[in-house]
């Protein structure tokens, strides 16, 4: 692989974890811990786009100063380890004096660090070119190896503060901000490795000894996972709770489709709610799943027979269920007895549900209408009027999973639309 590849893949990770974040930040511009977070993940991005080789050279050959560019990731990588470091500090809050106390002391120290490293770099002397090993081939130069030690010093003072930090605080939380903390954890301990390899490498090279490869070859690999590992313990707090709430809702959307299509046959061939588009959020494809489940409730609750719902719940106790799994298949059977019902000769649309209602006082004088005097809406107003469904979703969850599973739903499905019942019919999850 080339050696660029190194510094340029983590570039490509902190910005995708950028682009990830940038709906936040354009929502919530406003919000001061959205745009740190991103100005460090992008920042992030730009040292290591910096510190590849190909961008080394171009930069050099830009300017016509040879090293140029390792002063400007020097600088870079700094400023990055402060905006770590302050991000933290935000982060966790604390007493507005304590933390204006702990900005200005680490911006005021970084800042003085940045200005030194540029001094440094003036005073020093570095005509060779050196793409990948300046830190070591420059050890030993007058300023410039001054320049080099200062810069590594500072990365490793933000790493171990940001890992002492997010390790106490840590500690004191729960949830998917301990899991990010945790991977900053990680994250900076790789870069305290990140460093103790590049410090080590020159040290060895005042000893005349030559160890370059773990400044060359090792260093550049831990950090390349520094970053991502850093990327996801920053996003990670801020993106779980929303992907928790997405999962949650493809879940439940997904566990209430047996009852949604128990109730599509009230009116086979049309929809219990309004289509959407495909590419619309999971909590609005909950939103019209709950919505259609609920206007087919209403539907059917002319045909609702509690007397089936009471056959059903017997048959579960008979058969060793618990008491909770044999309420919601005695409502479950209720409910695809009433479906099998109203497709037989209920009323067809909403609008002949609601007049239903009106009309149900005066069910009694049946003679007024064509419908009201046959046999059926007879039998329907002397249903059981204590015939009610739960409606929380739990419930409605646990009564579609006893749609789709079991038997005596099945059989009371069966007998309600007047075929044989086989004893494995279940309904299939889509």
């Amino acid at each position: 692989m080339d050696a660029s590849a190194y510094y340029y893949i983590p570039a490509f990770v902190c910005w995708a974890g950028l682009g990830l974040k940038l709906p936040g930040l354009l929502h919530s511009w406003r919000d001061p811990l959205i745009r740190a977070v991103c100005w460090v993940i992008f920042l992030g991005g730009v040292g290591f786009f910096l510190a590849a080789p190909r961008t080394v050279a171009g930069l050099n050959e830009a300017t016509g100063v040879a090293n140029f560019s390792a002063a400007l990731v020097y600088a870079t990588v700094s400023a990055y380890s402060a905006s770590c470091l302050l991000l933290i500090i935000h982060w966790r809050g604390g007493s507005d004096a304590y933390v204006r106390r702990l900005t200005r002391h680490w911006t005021v120290g970084y800042g003085v660090l940045i200005a030194v490293l540029i001094t440094l770099f003036v005073l020093g002397d570095a005509p060779s070119e050196r793409l990948t090993d300046f830190d070591t081939y420059y050890a030993r130069t007058p300023w410039i190896g001054e320049m080099v030690v200062a810069y590594l010093l500072g990365h490793m003072t933000a790493a171990v503060a940001s890992t002492v930090l997010c390790g106490r605080w840590a500690r004191e939380v729960h949830g998917w901000l301990r899991a990010g903390l945790w991977l900053l954890v990680l994250a900076w301990l790789l870069n305290v490795s990140f460093s103790g390899l590049k410090l080590t490498a020159v040290i060895a090279r005042w000893t005349g000894r030559d160890w370059d490869m773990l400044s060359t070859t090792l260093a550049p690999r831990l950090v390349g996972l520094a970053a991502a590992v850093a990327v996801a313990g920053f996003t990670l707090p801020l993106l779980g709770p929303w992907a928790t709430a997405v999962w949650r809702a493809v879940t439940t959307w997904r566990r209430l489709g047996p009852l949604w299509r128990e109730l599509g046959g009230i009116h086979p061939g049309s929809l219990l709610a309004a289509p959407i588009p495909w590419y619309a959020s999971p909590f609005i494809h909950l939103t019209r799943r709950e919505a259609g489940i609920e206007d087919g409730l209403r539907l059917i609750r002319p045909h609702l027979d509690d007397d089936v719902r009471s056959h059903a719940h017997t048959a579960a106790l008979a058969a060793g269920h618990s008491a909770d799994t044999a309420a919601r298949i005695g409502h479950a059977a209720m409910i695809a007895a009433a479906v099998q019902a109203c497709r037989r000769d209920g009323p067809a649309t909403p609008a002949g549900f609601l007049e239903h209602e009106e009309n149900s006082g005066n069910s009694g004088n049946s003679g007024n209408s064509e419908n009201s005097g046959n046999s059926r809406d007879t039998e329907h107003a002397n249903k059981p009027a204590n015939a009610e469904l739960p409606v929380t979703r739990p419930s409605l969850i646990g009564i579609a999973h006893s749609l789709r599973t079991s038997p005596i739903v099945a059989a009371a499905r069966a007998a309600a639309a007047g075929i044989p019942a086989a004893d494995d019919e279940r309904t299939p999850i889509r």
